[in-house]
């Protein structure tokens, strides 16, 4: 979900230099939406999670939108970026689609965004989250529409832990850029308000035996850690966590993929009690978010993940941007300025959405616990609510963005 930062930069640097893209002809006949998500692969089930999003608001939507039918092309990108351009050109140049959406993988996600850098073609990443994309490296036609830039969601959650009480922390991450993106979000607002960091851990991903850093967070002496996992690391390190006997002794603290529906669907008590924080809770009482939850439970026997989640919502909020023009898809220039104006209500994300002006949205952040409901299953429910929280968080735009990106290196950590 991040990409390498010198791969980046090189894409940042095309652009400056790139001509200016013509405009798509006009079409007729049904508005043609790219998606692409990894349906093979390790990936796969998150992949087709994804697909159900889209498909889910499109059915609830009668196949049309602005009052034009709908035709959804998906391809499976592999989780490989080799794959995801080959598969983006074929979208683009023989599929003729509108526009694309998703992707899960970052790297997967930045071939494509510096594809369609030269297309104009515009491009909608509800679930890639590198801080980069809609900070220095933004590029116009590339929108985070429903999306989160990675440390966005960690810098509440500092600012809570803090106000909770919390005065030592330790955290360990997985050792690639969203990772890091995740830790310095928290550790930078945390230790800013006065909070110590007392040490950072990294660990490869698809790490299978978690107990070296559990032994040595044991012996730390601190109030809580902040864990910044994903996927199976997130399964096992939860897992291990409650076996090594650190569960009942100090408070574990989560990036908001540690507990998310497609972790903690495969657990049982170990993961109750994690706090989070996220611009989803699937236990909201928010009546469009219950609305959202139990459609979905309904149509795929299971509780929404971020990827269903974040992909339906990314739909519903460019179908709103196409009523605001009448449906005419193929006006590049008219549906991203739409889709950049556009407030999203009524919708899963909870109060109204809006994106700032750099491509990222402005969202109400939950800081969340996992808890077990009534049927036995666990989900995440509101604890705290976060108003308005910006990628920039509370920090000038213009200043943040001539600081250094975060990093492994750059953890923004103060120190005393």
């Amino acid at each position: 979900m991040t990409l390498h930062r010198r791969t980046l930069l090189g894409s940042t640097a095309a652009l400056l230099a790139a001509p200016a893209y013509a405009p798509a002809l006009a079409q007729t006949g049904p508005i043609k939406i790219g998606v692409m998500a990894p349906l093979t692969g390790v990936l796969a089930a998150g992949g087709r999670e994804m697909v159900d999003g889209v498909t889910m608001f499109v059915e609830q939507a009668g196949k049309k939108m602005a009052g034009r039918d709908v035709e959804l092309v998906v391809e499976d990108d592999g989780s490989n970026p080799d794959t995801s351009l080959q598969k983006a050109r074929r979208l683009v140049e023989q599929a003729k689609v509108d526009f694309m959406m998703g992707n899960l993988l970052a790297n997967t996600g930045l071939a494509v965004a510096g594809y369609v850098r030269g297309t104009g073609t515009p491009y909608f990443i509800p679930i890639i989250a590198a801080d980069e994309l809609t900070q220095r490296g933004r590029i116009p036609n590339v929108v985070r529409v429903a999306g989160y830039s990675a440390s966005q969601m960690a810098h509440p959650l500092g600012d809570w832990a803090w106000k909770k009480g919390y005065k030592k922390i330790a955290t360990i991450g997985q050792d690639y850029t969203f990772g890091h993106e995740q830790c310095a979000g928290f550790a930078r607002v945390f230790s800013n308000a006065g909070g110590q960091v007392v040490r950072q851990f990294w660990h490869p991903l698809n790490t299978s035996d978690f107990s070296p850093y559990l032994g040595q967070l044991a012996s730390l002496g601190v109030d809580a850690i902040f864990a910044m996992e994903t996927g199976a690391d997130a399964t096992r390190f939860i897992q291990q966590y409650a076996s090594f006997g650190l569960k009942q002794r100090i408070p574990l603290l989560g990036a908001m993929n540690a507990t998310d529906q497609s972790v903690i669907r495969t657990l049982g008590a170990e993961c109750e009690g994690i706090v989070s924080s996220a611009h989803f809770a699937e236990g909201s009482d928010v009546p469009a978010t219950k609305a959202f939850v139990e459609e979905h439970v309904k149509r795929f026997n299971r509780i929404p993940s971020l990827y269903g989640f974040a992909m339906y919502s990314c739909t519903m909020w460019v179908a709103k941007a196409l009523e605001k023009i009448g449906g005419r898809a193929e006006d590049r220039a008219a549906l991203l300025a739409a889709v950049r104006e556009t407030e999203l209500d009524n919708s899963p994300l909870g109060r109204p959405v809006k994106l700032d002006e750099f491509g990222n949205p402005v969202y109400d952040v939950y800081i969340r616990q996992t808890v077990k409901r009534a049927d036995g299953k666990y989900w995440n429910v509101p604890l705290e609510t976060y108003p308005r929280v910006s990628q920039f968080w509370r920090y000038s735009p213009e200043e943040y963005m001539r600081q250094s990106p975060y990093s492994r290196e750059n953890q923004y950590i103060r120190q005393g």
